[in-house]
Order: C-alpha cells, then sequence, then structure tokens
C-alpha cells in the first residue's frame, strides 16, 4: 500500500512539474503586437535568409503571411505557426523560414528577458502604390496581440 501511495505522490509532483514547464510558461506569455514589440525586443538581424520553393500556386501575386511566434528568453523564436495566408499561395513556407531565422535583443524596458507572443507579417510582391500595399498587408493583421 505505501508503494502505491508513493507512486500516486510522485505522478502527481510530476503533473504539478509539468505545469510549469516552459510550454506552459509559452502559452501564458504576453501578446504583443508588431507595433509594440520595440519595447520588449529589438530585432538583431540586418538581413535574414530564406527557403524559397522553385515554383507553387500564386507565387508571383501579391500578398503577405502572417506568421505567430514566441520570442523565448533568448531572443530566439519558438512554435513559429503560420495564422494567415493572403491570398492562399506557396509562400507560406518561405514566410515561415524567415520568421525562424530571426534573432532578438531584449529591448532597455526588458531586462528579465520576457518572453512575448507577437506576430511579423511578410510581404510578398507589394506593389509601388502605399495605398494598395497598405491594403494588402491589413489583410495579414491578427487580433488579440494588444496586452503590451
Amino acid at each position: 500500500m505505501q508503494a502505491k501511495v508513493l507512486s500516486i505522490c510522485t505522478a502527481v509532483a510530476l503533473a504539478v512539474c509539468g505545469l510549469t514547464s516552459p510550454a506552459m510558461a509559452q502559452s501564458n506569455a504576453r501578446m504583443v503586437g508588431p507595433e509594440q514589440i520595440q519595447s520588449y525586443w529589438i530585432m538583431l538581424n540586418t538581413k535574414v535568409d530564406a527557403d524559397i520553393p522553385n515554383s507553387g500556386s500564386n507565387m508571383d501575386k501579391p500578398g503577405c503571411v502572417a506568421v505567430s511566434f514566441l520570442i523565448g528568453s533568448d531572443g530566439v523564436p519558438q512554435n513559429v505557426t503560420v495564422r494567415k495566408v493572403v491570398p492562399q499561395s506557396g509562400l507560406d513556407a518561405v514566410a515561415k523560414s524567415v520568421v525562424n531565422n530571426f534573432r532578438y535583443g531584449p529591448a532597455l524596458k526588458n531586462n528579465t528577458h520576457e518572453p512575448v507572443n507577437t506576430y511579423f507579417i511578410v510581404p510578398f510582391n507589394l506593389p509601388a502604390d502605399p495605398a494598395q500595399r497598405q491594403s494588402i498587408t491589413n489583410a495579414c493583421k491578427l487580433t488579440g496581440y494588444d496586452q503590451a
């Protein structure tokens, strides 16, 4: 009986430890929109490489891809997820590879290196007209990222 109680206690302890795992901390991270991200994290990249496929649908059309991710305490994107592609195209993998290559340093306000959830809009083939450009990228905006 004592061994069974001990194994139940061990299982409960493991379950409780699992609640405070990094994955759980990430889901509780502040949600910060692209407009406010520089208050928490500064992008360090001066250029970013991308994996570009040889072919795919709508690869030459104007559009955008919204990619959500968590900036971890080390400044590296985690849980990189394509959330919106406008119009549907084969550019989602390109956008995901771009974001996976981002690197960030903490802003002065973020001296504890607080992880934050955010997103980035990767534009493709945008027209020269500023109004048209804005209209296309607005289609990829995500809601719920305003806890800054």
